[in-house]
């Protein structure tokens, strides 16, 4: 099966959904909501606020990371 049949099949399918597409069209408008306007609304992007480049960013995160990474163990 060519890439243009894998295609076709799918379109093809999602053409003759009825109910279906009602339900990806939700879908899609839930996506659009938990990602788009809650994202924008409710989680700033702090790290932006509080550094001015990307090198200071990357060092918090790289920080933080560090010291919550549990101890490492000896190996035998």
């Amino acid at each position: 099966m060519t890439l243009t049949g894998i295609w076709r099949f799918y379109r093809d399918g999602f053409r003759s959904m009825t109910l279906g597409k009602t339900l990806w069209a939700l879908i899609l408008i839930k996506l659009i909501v938990l990602f788009g306007f809650l994202k924008v609304f409710f989680f700033p992007d702090l790290l932006k606020t509080r550094y001015d480049n990307d090198y200071d960013r990357g060092a918090f995160v790289l920080r933080h990371i560090l010291e919550s990474a549990p101890p490492e163990r000896n190996r035998p």
